[in-house]
């Protein structure tokens, strides 16, 4: 089959007797008690710091924009059995679900038949992954001849072929958005290395150079964790570090559980909708129930809409990442480490064929879009029982804005870049201003970078949108404003945004946020841009984006310093304090 079942492993395992699996990442009988108090206390650190540095590496050795700046890339360890250990914090979405996506490499090509130097690839949304450019490596690490762990990294490429340069909106297959790494094991020396395969995709794709680059880094980046765990081993031996691995996993499910306990139990139930499809004017529909029983929750995603005939289908290993993401941001403190442990008391189920758990062949690039109304469903779910632990809605969106150009030189330029805007407002903070949106968290590409990498735009304004924000005790952030001139013919613009129809919702009393627009200004005549949407922009255009401010959260009743004086007499009857 090519979709996977709606429940995720913990749920099956549950089902088998109808009891939590509680105790499902604890050490065997004996093995907690050999293993010494310090020695797990440094070990589980180090675990935690080698995923970091393994995250550091993939940004500094990458060749894209999308990854050495945005850094859209991730990092981690898992365990022999492919259970994730430790993570670098770099990109929620990519984190949740990193096991299930490494457990469908297991299934295909078992462990046992690796050797020093292989590697498992994957990029299939149906089977385990997420969107084709999300393509995870992983590699095994050994000690004295047996597998003790794995290393494992994801990136965001550029450019993976596909229809259009950079994305494909109008795509109408999943096999129109690019090449697709089905659940494989390769060998670097052979296949990669100047080998067979790295020659078939950097004739594949647009921009070798950076493609195949940020590949490269991959590795770099798990031979950092293959070698750094050897180390451990070396150190401590390999029993002690399984024990430490084992260990770690379980303090973060008896933190996790001990949080849960604390909830009242019921179900919960939130709703957000995605603008559109492109196609049409009707908002796509994601409802959440979300249910708290002892020391367990369950997100139920059933009455959402189907899936679309357009990219905005998100595969089911985005949709569990998504309401991870909400559970965790909401209902935990952030110490408790991101790893195995933390999901086991979790379910998470969607409807086959919905636009949360789609069928083959439908195109799924634009997958965050939907992703973030699950996670916007599930916060709202959560307000009910826990409202002092979330905010109104923000941003909450990729603006995915590629711009690219092919030379005379036969070389094609693609610029690339998520775009955010402004959070919520929280019960004790205003919203942060211009800043990626929760479930992504890139940076920005700076102006200089731009400068220096790209000749067929340039950046001629980058700044907050003043009264973007919604109103409340708490404001929204403000959102953000880039204007591109164009320079060259023939550049091609494509996107797909959201929250340009519907409004970032205001919480408990708070007002909407402002909404996104995006247009084209062509000879002083305005040609505004739909959400999804694909442009020919010619030399002298001005591109100009503005995204999404955060909604309010509370009755308003306090005046802020980010407010023109018409706006702070409006909502709050009085004079606008100096900015500050």
């Amino acid at each position: 089959m090519r979709t996977r079942d709606v429940k995720s492993d913990a749920v099956k395992a549950r089902a088998q007797d109808g009891k939590p699996a509680r105790r499902s990442t604890k050490a065997p009988k004996g093995a907690a008690r050999r293993l010494d108090p310090v020695d797990y206390a440094v070990i589980s650190q180090a675990l935690i710091a080698i995923a970091r540095e393994m995250g550091t590496k993939l940004v500094r050795s990458s060749y894209s924009n999308i990854v050495r700046e945005a850094q859209d890339a991730s990092a981690a360890l898992f365990d022999a059995t492919g259970k994730v250990v430790a993570q670098a914090e770099l990109i929620p979405m990519h984190l949740g679900s990193m096991s299930e996506i490494f457990r469908a490499c297991l299934a295909a090509h078992p462990p046992e038949t690796l050797q020093p130097g292989d590697f498992y690839i994957n990029s299939d949304p149906y089977g385990g992954g997420q969107h084709l450019q999300d393509v995870f490596i992983f590699q095994p690490i050994f000690h004295a001849g047996r597998i003790v762990a794995f290393a494992g990294t994801v990136a965001h490429h550029l450019d993976l072929g596909g229809g259009n340069p950079g994305l494909s909106p109008d795509a109408v297959d999943v096999h129109a958005e690019g090449i697709i790494f089905p659940p494989s094991v390769y060998s670097y020396a052979r296949d990669w290395n100047g080998g067979p395969l790295e020659r078939l995709v950097a004739a594949n794709v647009r921009v070798p150079a950076q493609t195949i680059g940020d590949f490269y880094a991959q590795f770099a980046a798990n031979a950092i964790g293959i070698a750094r765990v050897a180390q451990l081993c070396d150190k401590y031996g390999v029993d002690t570090v399984t024990a430490a691995m084992t260990e770690l996993m379980a303090y973060s499910e008896r933190r996790f559980r001990a949080a849960l306990a604390e909830i009242p139990d019921g179900t919960y139930y939130g709703e957000d909708a995605v603008d559109d499809d492109g196609l049409s004017d009707t908002p796509l529909v994601v409802k959440a129930a979300v249910t708290k029983s002892g020391d367990t929750i369950s997100v139920d995603f059933a009455g959402t809409c189907a899936q679309v005939r357009r990219n905005l289908n998100c595969p089911f290993a985005s949709t569990v990442s998504a309401a991870l993401s909400a559970i965790k941001s909401a209902l935990t403190s952030p110490d408790i480490p991101f790893n195995e442990g933390f999901k086991l008391p979790i379910s998470v189920t969607a409807p086959r064929g919905s636009l949360l758990n789609p069928n083959y062949p439908a195109p799924v690039r634009a997958r965050l879009l939907p992703a973030y109304r699950c996670f916007n469903a599930v916060l709202k779910a959560l307000s009910e029982v826990v409202p002092d632990k979330v905010i109104a809605g923000g941003n909450d969106a990729t603006h995915s804005l590629a711009l690219s150009h092919l030379g005379d030189n036969g070389r094609y330029r693609v610029y690339l870049e998520i775009y955010g805007g402004g959070f919520g407002g929280g019960p004790r903070y205003d919203g942060c201003d211009a800043v990626d949106s929760p479930l992504s968290n890139c940076t920005n590409t700076p102006v200089e970078a731009c400068d220096m990498d790209f000749d067929h735009f340039r950046i001629v304004e980058y700044g907050l949108v003043p009264d973007s924000c919604g109103h409340g005790r708490r404001r929204g952030g403000l959102g953000l404003v880039r204007r591109f001139e164009i320079l060259k013919d023939g550049t091609n613009f494509a996107t797909y945004q959201d929250r340009v129809r519907l409004h970032p919702y205001g919480l408990f009393g708070g007002t909407d946020g402002e909404r996104t627009r995006t247009e084209v200004i062509r000879d002083g005549r305005v040609i505004r841009v739909k959400g999804k949407d694909r442009l020919d922009l010619l030399k002298g255009d001005v591109l100009v984006l503005t995204t999404a401010g955060g909604g309010g959260y509370g009755p308003p009743a306090i005046a802020e310093g980010y407010l023109s004086e018409a706006v702070a007499r409006r909502f709050y009857g009085k004079r606008k304090r100096a900015a500050r």
